[in-house]
């Protein structure tokens, strides 16, 4: 099979500037035409193409290598596009809209036949939609007038991008071009639910709205989380399946009272770190440890879990750019965004967690 490589504009983009949304044109006459852009949301940078047009969304699975029974999410600029997608829109899904959009919830529904390309559900009769926080997405997608399947901008398997010079790192010479918005904001990717009847919310994947963000706004109804167990079934939403956001170095998680696990990181780092090269993820409050590590990242305050969720995928990315062979990271409560915190932390680390 030959691989064909294509030149990768890359447009930067400064809303502080008054004529920012002219300078997307030209990006979202690409994206209405089929090709791919990646562009910034609030999460994480997004790898966009016509959610109706095939060839446009196996380019997205091309250029990730993602497998293809892996969905993908819609991203949309006018909630009345909604009822333009589903089949069906519930009342409790229309009072998370009115609660959480636009913002870093995507919700699962029932797909309306025939509107998109059967890759984007990948054979399933339902499709996560979401309308995210961000004015050049939301512009972006306006101007291209089109509904956008949008996966993380990352080589698949690897930590998802928080900047435009991640996307290019993965992407370069793959996809039609990268809308530059600078760093995002949250970090993580989206909140996936699926709404099971109107008293039953379930998380399939957590993210910066919270079980207990959901469970305010929805008192009525039981929100749960997916169980392993399901999650190894045919993924229902992105990032239920597949191993993902995985650094090149072994990660393991270390879990514990804080002192027990400072003194297991630095066993482990006396035992390695003269043949390795080893890194330690590691919240502020214990910033004078460590010492032998060749890299240290801090993940900000252990009372701050928001810190870390922006900071987690880019933390990752370092530790390849250092080719750091050995990673141990403190664990967090996985309470509110420490629910996701934790959630990527273990997908990344293989779910390789020391009690300590």
């Amino acid at each position: 099979m030959i691989e064909v490589t294509v030149h990768t504009k890359v447009w930067n983009i400064n809303i502080a500037e008054p004529a920012w949304q002219k300078q997307l044109a030209e990006a979202a006459e690409r994206l209405a035409a089929g090709k791919q852009i990646a562009f910034p949301t609030e999460t994480v940078y997004g790898l966009g193409a016509d959610a109706t047009n095939d060839a446009a969304v196996q380019g997205i699975f091309s250029a990730k290598g993602r497998p293809a029974d892996n969905p993908l999410i819609v991203h949309i600029f006018d909630i009345q596009q909604v009822e333009q997608l589903a089949q069906q829109v519930s009342e409790l899904a229309i009072k998370l809209m009115d609660a959480f959009w636009p913002g870093p919830l995507t919700i699962v529904l029932p797909v309306k036949q025939g509107v998109l390309s059967s890759y984007v559900t990948a054979g399933l009769d339902t499709v996560g939609i979401r309308m995210p926080d961000h004015p050049i997405a939301l512009e972006l997608m306006r101007q291209a007038r089109v509904p956008v399947a949008a996966p993380s901008a990352n080589t698949s398997g690897r930590p998802s991008p928080t900047l435009a010079a991640h996307v290019y790192e993965d992407l370069q010479g793959k996809i039609s071009g990268i809308v530059d918005g600078g760093a995002t904001g949250v970090g993580l990717e989206s909140t996936v639910v699926e709404l099971v009847d109107q008293q039953l919310i379930r998380v399939l994947r957590p993210g910066a709205v919270t079980l207990e963000q959901l469970q305010a706004c929805c008192p009525e109804a039981v929100v749960t989380m997916e169980s392993e167990l399901e999650s190894k079934q045919a993924p229902r939403s992105p990032g239920m399946k597949y191993t993902h956001y995985a650094p090149q170095g072994k990660l393991a998680i270390v879990k514990g009272e804080p002192q027990a696990v400072a003194h297991y990181i630095e066993q482990q780092l006396a035992r390695f770190a003269a043949t390795d090269r080893c890194g330690v993820l590691r919240f502020d409050e214990h910033e004078r440890h460590y010492q032998q590590a060749a890299l240290v990242l801090s993940l900000g305050s252990i009372h701050q879990l928001e810190q870390a969720a922006a900071r987690l995928y880019q933390a990752l990315r370092q530790f390849d750019e250092q080719q750091i062979q050995y990673i141990w990271s403190e664990a967090s409560e996985a309470a509110g965004i420490g629910a996701a915190l934790m959630n990527r932390l273990l997908k990344a680390a293989g779910h390789t967690v020391i009690e300590v």
